[in-house]
């Protein structure tokens, strides 16, 4: 039987000031890959990026409808998220 609540949704800032979404099992694991240029497509060239918010706790389906909800806020909405979880 699997495991719930093993997956995280985190938000990374990037070397540019922008911010990334995405999820993981190994949010520090998945930090390393994405500073040594193999993450994902949006994070190449603009590491290093550092650790900003996350939620963790979830299911896959619930970190990926979290993650997608998180996408579609704004800019500020985003900063707001990560101020307001410190």
């Amino acid at each position: 039987m699997k495991s719930k609540g093993e997956w995280t949704v985190y938000i990374v800032r990037c070397r540019d000031g922008s911010f990334y979404t995405g999820i993981a099992k190994d949010v520090e694991a998945r930090i390393a890959v994405h500073n040594s240029g193999k993450g994902a497509a949006y994070t190449r060239g603009r590491g290093p990026v550092t650790l900003r918010w996350s939620e963790s706790g979830l299911t896959r389906s619930q970190a990926l409808i979290r993650e997608a909800g998180i996408k579609s806020l704004s800019r500020s909405e985003k900063k707001s998220l990560i101020l307001n979880r410190r």
